[in-house]
């Protein structure tokens, strides 16, 4: 079955391929073209298709809508941006210098009917309405990460941020083109997917909102039927239609510590410590010697991707893991390094001699594949070197900034265990290593999780915090949320988390291993739902529960509109379901669903399939950031 981002893939390359639909002339030689894009279509290309690839397509040049452009006559160009006022006049003004040939307009989010008309009317004053090729809404208004992992916006994701959406003096008009965005952002994903969705939200919050106008716009273009996207032939549809997917729209709001908490498993410390971006990291090489004379240190940009092997098999794997796997794939590489080392020895002896022209016919087979392995080897080689990278920044910052222990600490607060120190302690320790920011992180998630505390004891740790250099803002806005939220209702929300301490890998302990591994704990995680998850799962499999009963239904489809009272209950469990965040999502949520779907399947029941995704992707130190500036709202 094919993923949502394959899905935009192919819709990516039919629009590069002139909206031709693949698979005609394949063999041809392609069209040569330019392709011009706007911030958004940037982000939503750059994770996607590579330069090669685009080589490959025939984009001989790609550039941003808004930098300065030289006409390139007898040449296509296709535009891929948003509908935007600034946009079109951009467009408009290419239209009237004649830049180029012809020109394939690629709109990421339908026009609407009145700035078409305005395109028009530059095209008719420019003269040249006879170049413009075709006009297409692409409803591609969204960033696929993973097979099934997408955002809505990277650039500019300000707008759609848990800032935006909860500050205090937010008037309507702007909640409601928040809201609107990210509606228009979900209908691009069902459009792409081509199913239509039933859709759960619980009352009383943004979520709801989202779900309540996502239902009236898939309503909408259901009844038109001229126009409708959703009216695929079942060839196309594949067997998709059998069942619908679940769509589940959640609030940030629902589970508050998951975004602060420190973390164990690769893409995670990749997204938190190393700020991964789009798939793409930016580290620090040689960190580990100081630059002499204030040289600074050169920076390293690795792609990660699904061509990656090793990143597919490991990106959900705990650190000490990962390391380990490094080391084995390192000494794997030598070997075979050494055995064409051995070929090259054995290849040199004395010509005139017998034996070396028996050497030479025995050899000629393992020359020959000793040359065929070597382009696979260099590849090895790359990323054994891109992932050492990787890890020693992540391990750096986990021994200078004692992660393992907060990850620890937080782990047994989250699932209520008995803990071994003192967090007043922890906090007052000003020779642990561990920032500010950390320390905020730690206690907001002890607050957050602590059933009662006291005012004289908050005063107490707020005290020692502000001594420790923290800034105090996020926990003035986390009181006020706690407040609010009733979190009593939920009884216990993180249940059944924690770690374990494993002896530390002999391997990596060993003289002979690229990372010093001293002083760094080995914890395994316990498998254990987030609030997310475990929602996902009520919903999925149909169990009654509190929490969830209470979950609005729309289901578009329908010709009324069901009230929560008439949600169908003899249903078969989903098979599929996406769940989307609105005001943030984390990659330690992903990795939990991705964890829950395999241990299902190893469980011995159906596969299920879950897509996660969220308006942005804001990893502990932006999410904090944002806290603070709604905590500065409450002064």
């Amino acid at each position: 079955m094919t993923s949502i981002r394959e899905k935009q893939i192919n819709a990516l390359k039919q629009m590069l391929n002139l909206n031709d639909p693949q698979g005609r002339g394949q063999a041809a030689e392609p069209v040569w073209k330019i392709l011009i894009y706007d911030r958004y279509g940037q982000d939503i290309i750059s994770p996607l298709v590579s330069i090669k690839d685009l080589r490959e397509l025939g984009v001989t040049l790609h550039v941003q809508l808004h930098s300065d452009r030289d006409p390139i006559p007898e040449v296509p160009a296709v535009y891929f941006c948003m509908p935007t006022e600034e946009n079109l006049g951009r467009i408009g003004q290419d239209l009237h210098n004649g830049l180029y040939d012809s020109f394939h307009l690629n709109f990421i989010s339908p026009i609407s009917r009145h700035r078409l008309e305005d395109l028009a009317a530059a095209a008719l004053s420019a003269n040249c309405v006879s170049s413009i090729n075709k006009v297409y809404d692409q409803y591609l208004n969204f960033i696929s990460l993973e097979d099934d992992m997408f955002i809505l916006r990277h650039q500019n994701s300000d707008s759609l941020s848990y800032y935006a959406i909860n500050r205090g003096e937010i008037k309507d008009s702007e909640m409601e083109s928040i809201m609107d965005s990210i509606v228009d952002s979900l209908f691009s994903v069902f459009a792409t997917l081509g199913t239509v969705p039933i859709i759960r939200s619980p009352r009383g919050n943004a979520a709801e909102m989202v779900a309540e106008k996502l239902d009236k716009k898939l309503r909408e273009n259901l009844r038109d039927t001229r126009n409708s996207l959703f009216m695929m032939d079942a060839s196309q549809a594949g067997h998709y239609s059998f069942q619908r997917p679940l769509l589940i729209i959640l609030d940030r709001n629902v589970d508050m510590a998951t975004p602060l908490h420190h973390t164990w498993t690769y893409q995670a410390l990749a997204h938190d410590v190393l700020d991964l971006a789009l798939n793409r990291v930016v580290v620090e090489e040689s960190a580990g010697r100081s630059p002499v004379g204030g040289a600074k240190a050169k920076t390293r940009a690795c792609d990660l991707d699904s061509k990656d092997r090793f990143w597919m098999t490991h990106k959900g794997s705990p650190f000490p893991t990962v390391a380990e796997a490094i080391q084995e794939e390192l000494e794997e590489y030598r070997s075979s390094e050494v055995e064409v080392k051995k070929l090259k020895a054995s290849m040199g002896i004395d010509n005139e001699s017998d034996a070396a022209m028996a050497m030479v016919s025995d050899n000629t087979a393992k020359l020959t594949t000793a040359v065929n392995s070597l382009p696979q080897l260099l590849e090895k080689k790359r990323l054994i070197d891109m992932h050492t990278t990787i890890a020693t920044g992540i391990l750096n910052a986990i021994k200078s900034r004692r992660l393992d222990t907060l990850f620890e600490l937080e782990e047994k607060i989250m699932s209520k265990a008995a803990l071994d120190r003192n967090l007043l302690e922890l906090i007052t320790d000003s020779d642990a290593g561990i920032t500010p920011d950390d320390k905020m992180r730690l206690f907001i998630i002890y607050f957050i999780c602590c059933s009662s505390m006291s005012e004289v004891e908050l005063d107490r740790y707020a005290a020692a915090l502000q001594n420790a250099g923290c800034d105090l803002n996020p926990l003035s806005y986390i009181k006020r949320w706690k407040a609010y939220a009733k979190m009593a209702a939920t009884p216990n929300q993180y249940v059944g988390g924690g770690t374990k301490t494993v002896s530390m890998f002999s391997k990596l302990v060993s003289q002979g291993s690229s990372f010093v591994m001293e002083g760094v704990k080995n914890l395994v995680v316990k498998r254990h739902n987030l609030p997310v998850t475990r929602i996902v799962d009520e919903l999925m499999e149909l169990k009654a529960s509190q929490e969830t009963d209470d979950y609005r239904y729309f289901d578009p489809k329908q010709l009324r509109t069901a009230d929560a009272s008439q949600v169908p209950r003899n249903r078969t469990p989903f098979q599929e379901a996406m769940v989307f965040v609105v005001g943030g999502g984390n990659y330690i949520e992903y990795q939990n669903l991705v964890d829950y779907t395999k241990s299902k399947a190893n469980a011995g029941g159906p596969t299920k399939r879950i897509i996660y995704g969220s308006s942005t992707l804001s990893n502990a130190k932006q999410f904090l950031k944002q806290l603070s500036l709604l905590g500065q709202e409450l002064q």
